[in-house]
């Protein structure tokens, strides 16, 4: 494993503090998407950055924004490069970004205790029946940050358990909307992955 220099660690704490294109509330480091910064003769540097997805329609504008903060720090030349492996998952929010989600009205994904792969159930395409969308917890007061994918998904208004699926996208591809049973407000959730 090699050391990042002082130089690498200070272009990477830039390069994590723009925003997500698609959620402005979270920085890229927050995301966990922006991965290493490597200084190639003091005024080049590469960027390794993780989409949240394979084709993730945000990498671009996440790259042009990269690329613009780190030109304006002295770089002269900025390369972003994908990086596809490790793949990304919700895993990746820091503690500070799901914070931030629940206080933007975005339900935060799922922690899940054990990290490695994610298990993938396939099925088909179209259900004739959906399994029941709506959850409850046994606990209203329950923390938001649950340990298993099985858990309730609370309401991040008023921490209700009681919420029901509306849709499996809403604005973006890795959000679900929801709605609250107890408050009525709707919500996105962002997705476990």
């Amino acid at each position: 494993m090699v050391t990042a220099t002082a130089l690498e660690a200070e272009l990477l704490e830039l390069a994590g503090s723009v925003p997500d294109p698609e959620l402005p509330v979270l920085t890229l480091q927050e995301l966990g998407v922006v991965r290493a910064v490597h200084v190639h003769g003091g005024d080049a540097v590469e960027v390794d950055l993780t989409p949240t997805y394979t084709g993730c329609p945000a990498i671009e504008a996440m790259s042009v924004d990269i690329e613009r903060v780190l030109r304006a720090h002295g770089m002269r030349e900025v390369t972003v490069r994908t990086v596809l492996t490790p793949a990304w998952t919700t895993d990746d929010i820091s503690t500070e970004g799901r914070r931030k989600l629940q206080e933007f009205g975005i339900a935060p994904p799922r922690v899940r205790e054990a990290s490695g792969p994610v298990a993938l159930a396939l099925g088909p395409t179209r259900t004739e029946h959906e399994p029941p969308a709506r959850t409850k917890a046994t606990s209203p007061t329950a923390p938001i940050a649950s340990t298993a994918p099985t858990d309730p998904i609370r309401c991040p208004h008023c921490g209700s358990a009681d919420t029901e699926l509306l849709s499996r996208f809403s604005s973006t591809a890795c959000k679900a909307l929801r709605r609250c049973l107890a408050c009525r407000e709707p919500f996105d959730h962002f997705k476990e992955l």
